[in-house]
């Protein structure tokens, strides 16, 4: 069994989890059948992953939130970039949100038209479905 012998700095393992959670996300549009496309630098674009149906792409942008309360404000971390969809994972809760990009500066994470979901893949795929 493989063992880790050294402890990432705090900025890494900040970056690890942010990673993860937008793996998981791909990872459950991937089982559902979508092509997910992952830029190699997404800085800028606002992009963490791009899907299409073989007609139509659409960018997504994946935030993590460390909290449990699901009428939290969330800040508009992508500015006037031009992305489809916003993933939400509590890092504390086993749910989520998915939002479409809202241009005011912060927004209440379960507004009208935010579409909560659990965190797993069939529940996921239904939200995403209605969102």
């Amino acid at each position: 069994m493989p063992v880790r012998n050294s402890n990432p700095a705090n900025q890494s393992l900040k970056h690890y989890k942010s990673m993860s959670y937008e793996t998981l996300a791909a990872s459950w549009l991937l089982k559902d059948g979508w092509d997910v496309f992952m830029p190699m630098i997404d800085h800028g674009l606002k992009t963490d992953f791009v899907i299409s149906d073989g007609d139509d792409f659409y960018r997504i942008q994946v935030k993590s939130i460390e909290s449990n309360e699901e009428n939290v404000f969330v800040e508009n971390k992508w500015g006037n970039a031009k992305i489809d969809y916003v993933i939400y994972f509590s890092r504390i809760g086993s749910w989520g949100f998915i939002t479409p990009p809202f241009r005011q500066s912060r927004k209440r994470l379960n507004a009208v038209g935010h579409v909560k979901f659990y965190q797993d893949p069939k529940n996921f795929m239904k939200a995403f479905n209605r969102a």
